[in-house]
């Protein structure tokens, strides 16, 4: 294997930072197209930004975010934090005792990391499923947890959505959902009800997915659990900065959910140009994905790669043969190696779609080619 822990999942990523800068510096930005998804952005104006001071920015800024927070998110209340897993942990934290349970149903497994680990953390016991008909709430359960859409963007049906919240209701345990993307996704694509609205006690997006904001989260839920969650993320240090916290109040004032519904029609013209010469890639909302294991079964050549690792050598071809940026490259550890092109994107926008199928067959081509010499393999992904 090539990346088979952590810390090499850490160099992975310093490496494919290495490779941006140098693609920015030479080439300029324009030679870069990021279709992770995760974009995001930071949206100021030079007035703005002169209000960033540790103490003015949050006093200018936090009341303007809690108005146009709820307008995005539902819920009595707002709270920014630094990233989703931050709010995911501090919520854990909070309501979680040790030995209790916690259980998670989701459309797709696996939950994103940051769930199972937090628990783990407090010293709970962690259940989680994506068959419906399986799941169920134990006595002693501290909390229930639902994902709106998966990683990958796989989104839950929203009659199961209300009727795991329901279940927990009725034993009055509390709901939080990871609404990562889906607070977009869900709402915008598939004309769901924001998180809130269908009974969560607490939701959490992340403010760079499918929307010009900073890398960060926000939280949105009854006063009461986000008054107490509050207590838990400054005491770790967990609450977003002034910067964070505008480029979020703007990000959201930014969104706009044609882009969404545009990638949503430009995916099937790009997913038939690649179905003419593979077999294994899959729509998504917003875009076309393959999954390590459908891009081993595309391969089809005997290799002693795992199939994430054929993800991450592709996907690294990708980048530095034509400055196309997937979420393989970049992650932190632990995320899914799926390759998505995200079209909601605004580079993915200045992508001729015909062009970008072609990028990726002669991608793949390369792979091919390289696949049988793992020392070339792993120089693709962790050299310069």
């Amino acid at each position: 294997m090539i990346v088979d822990n952590s810390l090499q999942e850490v160099k992975k990523r310093e490496n494919a930072l290495s490779i941006i800068k140098y693609k920015v510096e030479n080439d300029g930005r324009s030679s870069l197209f990021d279709l992770t998804g995760l974009s995001g952005g930071f949206i100021a104006t030079p007035s703005e930004i002169n209000l960033l001071e540790t103490y003015v920015g949050p006093a200018i800024f936090e009341e303007e975010l809690q108005a146009v927070g709820k307008e995005h998110m539902g819920g009595d209340k707002i709270l920014p934090v630094n990233r989703t897993s931050s709010g995911i942990l501090a919520t854990i934290l909070t309501l979680v005792a040790e030995d209790s349970n916690v259980v998670h149903y989701l459309a797709e497994l696996p939950a994103h990391p940051s769930i199972p680990r937090s628990c783990k953390l407090v010293g709970a016991n962690y259940f989680e499923t994506d068959v419906f008909e399986e799941f169920s709430i134990p006595e002693n359960t501290s909390l229930v947890v639902i994902t709106g859409s998966t990683m990958d963007h796989k989104v839950i049906d929203e009659g199961e959505f209300k009727k795991v919240i329901e279940m927990a209701h009725e034993k009055d345990i509390p709901v939080m959902v990871d609404d990562a993307s889906g607070a977009r996704l869900r709402t915008v694509v598939f004309n769901q009800a924001r998180a809130c609205d269908l009974g969560a006690d607490i939701a959490i997006t992340s403010t760079d997915k499918l929307m010009p904001g900073p890398r960060g989260g926000l939280m949105a839920g009854k006063e009461e659990l986000i008054d107490k969650i509050k207590v838990k993320v400054n005491q770790f240090g967990l609450e977003a900065q002034p910067p964070a916290v505008l480029a979020m109040l703007n990000g959201i004032k930014n969104f706009d959910g044609d882009n969404l519904i545009n990638s949503f029609e430009r995916k099937d013209e790009l997913f038939d140009l690649l179905n003419e010469k593979f077999s294994n890639f899959q729509k998504t909302p917003t875009g076309v994905m393959i999954s390590p294991q459908g891009l081993s079964k595309e391969l089809n050549i005997e290799n002693e790669l795992s199939d994430n690792d054929l993800a991450f050598v592709f996907s690294f071809i990708l980048l530095k043969d034509y400055g196309i940026i997937t979420i393989p490259p970049v992650s932190m550890p632990g995320a899914s190696a799926t390759i998505r092109f995200d079209l909601s994107t605004s580079d993915a926008f200045k992508l001729n779609l015909n062009d970008l199928n072609k990028k990726i067959e002669s991608s793949f081509k390369r792979l091919q080619e390289a696949v049988s010499n793992e020392d070339e393999c792993r120089e693709i992904v962790f050299t310069f």
